[in-house]
């Protein structure tokens, strides 16, 4: 005979809670269920020589994409926290698992240029959590359309690092494309499934938030 264990109110908020402390301690954390991590697109790419300037420049926009990925783990369990459907938590949880090889990949790649990912990611973190329940406490629809017009956001500032990393910086260039491409994926995926437009001033508020974590970001 075999027994299935149920988990109660608080063993989820302990699980969360161990969630934010493996994340922002640089610990990648995945669902049990979730697919298997990704090699790293940049495992067969190798950078060109780059001056002190570019390393520096490299690491300080890898350090943004690995506190997104922050914000991502935690804009995603605080969604799925509050959603309505099995469906959309479900949804929520496989976009986090994916994110979580961004995470990885970003954090191999601040080491690389022996650097090391924001002070603040904690904070990151907490401020993410608390806006991923109030947009999931909105409604599924709502719910969906924060994750389309965040990861349209996050698709558009990925392009803009690609415009402005080093050429040389071949493996960063190698993540950041495929991060790209999941973003959209994760977008389109939402808004096939019932996501709602946000209205202003939400998204530009979005955006706001955003350009304030990356100045903060690129330097602590």
């Amino acid at each position: 005979m075999t027994f299935q264990r149920h988990t109660s109110p608080l063993d989820r908020i302990l699980g969360e809670f161990q969630h934010a402390l493996n994340t922002t301690a640089g610990v990648v954390t995945r669902s049990a269920d979730g697919p298997a991590p990704r090699a790293n697109p940049a495992a067969d790419t190798h950078d060109l020589e780059m001056s002190p300037a570019q390393i520096r420049h490299s690491a300080g926009l890898m350090r943004i994409n690995h506190t997104g990925e922050v914000c991502a783990q935690a804009l995603y369990l605080g969604q799925a926290r509050v959603a309505e459907s099995a469906q959309t938590r479900a949804q929520l949880l496989h976009a986090a698992d994916e994110e979580a090889d961004h995470l990885a990949w970003c954090d191999a790649r601040l080491k690389e240029l022996d650097s090391r990912p924001s002070l603040l990611n904690p904070l990151w973190y907490l401020g993410s959590y608390a806006i991923g329940l109030g947009a999931g406490l909105k409604g599924d629809g709502w719910n969906l359309g924060f994750v389309s017009e965040t990861e349209r956001q996050v698709e558009a500032h990925l392009a803009e690092h690609l415009d402005t990393l080093p050429a040389e910086d071949l493996r960063s260039r190698a993540i950041l494309a495929v991060m790209k491409d999941d973003e959209i994926r994760h977008a389109e995926h939402a808004e096939n499934h019932g996501a709602r437009k946000l209205p202003q001033p939400i998204p530009g508020l979005m955006a706001l938030s955003s350009r304030l974590m990356k100045a903060v970001a690129y330097r602590f």
